[in-house]
């Protein structure tokens, strides 16, 4: 984990580069150009929300607008898993997260199998303009102690050129609940030129000398409340919970480009993701098995 944290940080400067930065845009763009005409045809409400991802940054809607048919499994097992991920910070003071285990999402594959829903798919991969990587189902338990660090800090995410994240509220999400926070696209560049920002996080203190708090937003709503992210273009954070614990799943997405690309670390186990892949489509198991598919 040690060596791929370096290279990621070398290959990022690097990357940095103006001349090597500018072949690469041309290179990207020509990658985006050529996929276009293979996209799948969606709905006009569909291509309305990527159109309002890729203005605004965030979309927030809910399971119930979605209306997919495994809504309904999905949010099941989710509160039937939250009920078990106990929190247990008696030993680490610092600790501010509880994820569910490889085996209780197993125990549980319709979450995890949700996020390569078709019509999900469909979403992302017209977002990105380019084949579809999935990295999977992230449940965790946000504990209410108000401590300010990891993805509680400012950051935008690396992984890629852009990054998408589905993020489904399991229980109801208050602004003093540690709502998904961000702050807006047309006004990301400008705070990361001022911060000087490649990587990395930023204290809420330090971003509150550059932008006033009244331009963040939070995203708030009720179980089955379901956020779009392009993270890979807007500061984002989880506001720190102040009054109870927050329960979340992420469904995290890149594109399948090998180039730029530098998410590695799958939410489960290669033998899992086999046993998972069983019943998917040819589509569904090159987004699970993307690294065999890199363009």
């Amino acid at each position: 984990m040690l060596l791929q944290k370096v290279q990621k940080k070398f290959f990022k400067k690097i990357y940095q580069i103006p001349f090597i930065r500018h072949k690469t845009d041309i290179a990207y763009q020509i990658a985006v150009d050529k996929y276009k005409p293979n996209l799948p045809i969606i709905s006009k409400d569909d291509l309305e929300l990527v159109d309002r991802i890729n203005n605004e940054g965030v979309v927030v809607t809910s399971l119930d607008n979605l209306g997919i048919l495994s809504n309904t499994q999905l949010l099941k097992a989710a509160k039937n898993i939250a009920s078990q991920m106990k929190p247990n910070i008696d030993s680490d003071q610092n600790k501010f997260v509880v994820h569910a285990s490889q085996q209780q999402i197993m125990e549980h594959p319709e979450i995890f199998l949700w996020g390569l829903e078709e019509r999900l798919l469909n979403i992302v991969e017209h977002y990105f303009c380019l084949p579809v990587a999935y990295h999977g189902a992230y449940f965790r338990r946000d504990i209410a102690n108000q401590l300010e660090t990891g993805s509680r800090l400012w950051h935008i995410d690396q992984e890629d050129r852009k990054v998408l994240k589905i993020i489904v509220y399991v229980n109801d999400v208050t602004d003093n609940q540690g709502p998904f926070q961000y702050i807006p696209l047309s006004l990301t560049s400008s705070i990361a030129q001022s911060l000087k920002y490649t990587y990395g996080y930023i204290r809420n203190q330090t971003m509150q000398k550059v932008i006033s708090p009244s331009n963040y937003k939070s995203c708030i709503g009720n179980s089955g409340t379901v956020v779009f992210a392009g993270t890979g273009g807007i500061f984002h954070r989880g506001k720190p919970p102040e009054n109870s614990d927050r329960f979340t799943i992420f469904f995290d997405y890149t594109s399948r480009r090998k180039k730029e690309l530098f998410y590695i670390n799958p939410s489960l186990s290669q033998k899992d993701l086999i046993i998972l892949s069983k019943h998917l489509s040819e589509r569904q198991k090159k987004c699970l098995f993307w690294q065999k598919y890199l363009e």
